[in-house]
């Protein structure tokens, strides 16, 4: 019996996919590939991705893996020894006792973030998120069918406290996700107060994922700071989260890791035999090279981001209707721009990032993307140059629109 194409029934997407929304932040970037093709000289302040190159140690290992041919299948969590160098590297930094069977090498830190909450949470489940968060936090949470609790953090500039959390809690809450150097804010929480949010945690029976995947790009006299260096009672109930990608410019190569309790890192490794299966071969191999051999472009990356903030703050600060505080990690301003909505009469601060964009070609991210209308988050992962540029665009946006 042949089959019409009027008989056929239309795709309908599941409850899930409907739930789950395009990441923002890859929308911008959609947006602005598009502008480019049309010949828009596009200046991307959206986009939170290191504008250095992969260093070459790291990219001559990858060569090296193609030379031998290892490009075969790897176990689901990870080669051996790149398992062993994230737990020496986390060990030696922070003085933790990791092993092996406790890490799953993943495609990125966002994907061990979602493997790690899908193994842990049931419909219904609580979990506890900052507000403003990253993106891709509560869509996380809601395709494993748990129900995001936002602890407000604009009372206190974006600062995460351990008071904030112990309100939040409720009887269903059963994860706390961290994220220290923040992205959005660039915030980054000293270690004592982490060390009382993660107690706090802990006392009411909630497990924690820390998000790490910023942890070197922190700012003096603010500190490095990792769950690795709790101690093993409280990290026995937190995973942490972390990535390759922007610490050595490698957000292409997909390699992060999680690294936690045993058991909680088995039901990860399960769920990433059953989806990926493993991170590339060859990237693992560069991975092993980024964690063991120089550390020097770590170091450079973190002092041009900080040159990069020491100018482009005072500048937002320059415009009128902008604030903006100094970013303590990450490399990401988050201005207050409520002012300059009111005076250049843009309802939300999405459209504010669409005029940029679409008028003056400055790629930023709406603030409520991350839960907080009346900001935008702007990436100094750019050229001095083209941040100068930028703020330049910004200030003829509001002067047209005083027209």
């Amino acid at each position: 019996m042949s089959t019409t194409a009027s008989s056929v029934s239309a795709f309908t997407a599941s409850t899930r996919a409907q739930m789950t929304k395009l990441s923002s932040t890859a929308a911008v970037v959609m947006a602005a590939e598009k502008l480019r093709s049309q010949g828009v000289k596009v200046i991307d302040l959206g986009v939170g991705e290191p504008d250095f190159p992969t260093p070459d140690h790291i990219k001559d290992a990858a060569k090296q893996a193609l030379d031998e041919n290892f490009t075969k299948y790897t176990s689901a969590s990870g080669i051996a020894p790149l398992r062993k160098a994230i737990c020496d590297y986390m060990n030696s930094n922070f003085g933790s006792d990791y092993i092996p069977e406790q890490c799953c090498v993943v495609l990125g830190g966002k994907q061990g973030i979602f493997n790690a909450t899908l193994a842990l949470i049931d419909p219904g489940d609580e979990v506890l998120l900052e507000n403003p968060c990253w993106v891709s936090f509560p869509e996380i949470v809601h395709f494993g069918e748990g129900k995001v609790i936002p602890v407000d953090t604009e009372s206190t500039d974006f600062h995460l406290t351990a008071e904030m959390v112990k309100a939040a809690i409720t009887p269903k809450a059963k994860l706390i996700i961290i994220n220290s150097p923040s992205n959005p804010t660039g915030r980054v929480i000293d270690p004592a107060e982490y060390r009382k949010i993660i107690e706090v945690a802990v006392e009411n029976g909630l497990w924690v994922i820390s998000d790490e995947c910023y942890l070197q790009f922190v700012y003096p006299p603010h500190e490095v700071n990792s769950a690795a260096a709790l101690t093993p009672e409280l990290r026995s109930r937190v995973l942490i989260a972390g990535s390759l990608s922007k610490t050595y410019a490698m957000t292409g190569w997909r390699v992060g890791f999680t690294l936690g309790p045993q058991d909680w890192v088995t039901e990860v490794i399960k769920i990433q035999s059953q989806s990926a299966t493993h991170a590339a071969s060859i990237a693992q191999k560069a991975a092993i090279a980024a964690l063991t051999q120089s550390q020097q472009s770590v170091k450079t990356m973190l002092a041009e981001y900080q040159r990069r903030a020491d100018w482009f703050i005072p500048a937002l600060n320059t415009v009128s209707g902008i604030k903006c505080g100094k970013p303590e990690g990450a490399f990401y301003a988050f201005p207050n721009i409520k002012g300059l909505m009111a005076n250049c009469g843009f309802a939300t601060s999405k459209e504010a990032a669409d005029e940029l964009l679409l008028k003056y070609g400055v790629v930023t991210t709406a603030g409520s993307a991350f839960g907080a209308e009346g900001y935008l988050r702007l990436s100094y992962a750019n050229s001095l140059a083209a941040i100068q540029e930028a703020v330049e665009r910004i200030k003829q946006m509001v002067a047209d629109r005083a027209k």
